[in-house]
């Protein structure tokens, strides 16, 4: 599985499955993943079964440890191989304040590159692998993103797929028992989700030739009773800012008004084994779904050869301006695998893409 699928943001006080190779004691406290920072070795790990290739891993280190009355005591996010001491990460040395930017073998690069920490500037941290390029990059708020290192990929990222494990560890070899704190795997959201609804605000007719695509993004938002709102605001002219990408495809010239409530990014949290409902609604008091088809599917990645995990259109019903998904626990007991998703309405020749995003299943749904 590629990186990018692993998401997490520790907001139900139990270790996922996911990091099953989890050790040294660590734990979730409010919301965060908690790591001892002692003279022994922590940190939440994941099994090897991780793509580094073409993908990426992001986190939020929100409380590094202390480096004081210490000579050494760190914190780091690593992607580790299929080889130990083969990895590549951040490690953040708590008694320098430097923060390294490593491809190691035997646990330690001689090039390494190291730079003053700033747990302002360097709150958020990511590596990700592209065209055959490694990168650091840093974050103040999880989405602008300056680079601090990029190197040819080391061989072992294209040939371990499936073999690589994230590791959010510390330790120190001295001073006072302390801890590492991390939060928001590959999510800027800090929101409980359990059930969901969505609005879908419409915009005037969009005229154009052949083919529109818009692109935008949805944030998700949640609450301490673990619902979820948010509005999908459909900006759509012809290029919009963001992840995902609507196509309306159609004979005429003029692309239908439905084609302006493009919502973008919704990536689904299926609890496996419970039932799952979701709701989506144009915020338009005049507006139906009437002559519109509706569809949905989740596949194994981005792709309409890829493989089909699950096909979404018999859990759809449409009434009035809302479209809604709720899938039989029988059925999410079934999902053993995380995939990408979609959801389009359909009219005659035209077809509109609403969202689109990752499907993540878990035996607990922790985002």
């Amino acid at each position: 599985m590629l990186f990018t699928e692993l998401v997490d943001n520790f907001n139900d006080g139990i270790i996922s499955a996911v990091w099953g190779n989890a050790y040294g004691g660590v734990s979730e406290v409010g919301g965060k993943a908690r790591v001892p920072c002692t003279t022994g070795f922590a940190g939440y790990q994941t099994a090897n079964s991780w793509t580094l290739a073409e993908s990426s891993v992001y986190v939020q280190l929100t409380t590094p440890p202390s480096g004081a009355g210490s000579t050494v005591a760190y914190c780091g996010v690593m992607v580790n191989s299929a080889t130990p001491g083969i990895r590549a990460g951040f490690l953040l040395d708590a008694a320098s304040g430097q923060l390294r930017m490593a491809a190691e073998t035997d646990y330690w690069d001689p090039t390494g590159t190291e730079i003053t920490y700033s747990p302002t500037t360097h709150l958020w941290l990511r590596i990700r692998e592209t065209g055959g390029t490694l990168y650091w990059d840093t974050s103040p708020d999880g989405t602008t993103w300056t680079n601090r290192r990029n190197i040819a990929a080391p061989a072992w990222i294209a040939a371990d797929v499936d073999q690589c494990a994230l590791d959010l560890f510390a330790h120190r070899d001295d001073g006072t028992d302390d801890y590492a704190e991390y939060d928001n795997v590959n999510t800027l959201s800090d929101a409980g989700v359990q059930f969901g609804d969505a609005s879908l605000v419409a915009a005037a007719t969009l005229n154009t030739a052949a083919i529109v695509s818009a692109r935008t993004a949805a944030r998700l938002d949640g609450d301490s009773a673990l619902t979820a709102h948010t509005t999908l605001a459909a900006r759509a002219r012809a290029v919009l800012a963001a992840a995902a990408t609507l196509h309306a495809r159609t004979a005429s010239t003029d692309i239908p008004e439905v084609a302006e409530l493009a919502a973008g990014d919704w990536d689904l949290y299926i609890e496996q084994g419970a039932t799952f409902v979701q709701t989506y609604t144009v915020d338009d008091p005049d507006f139906s779904w009437d002559g519109w088809s509706v569809r949905a599917q989740i596949r194994s990645v981005a792709r309409p050869d890829a493989q089909l995990l699950l096909d979404l259109t018999p859990y759809l019903t449409v009434e009035g301006a809302a479209i809604r998904l709720a899938i039989p626990a029988a059925v999410t007991e079934t999902l053993t695998r995380n995939g990408r998703w979609d959801l389009e309405v359909y009219q005659g020749s035209t077809v509109v893409r609403l969202l689109n995003g990752r499907a993540i299943v878990s035996p607990e749904v922790t985002q």
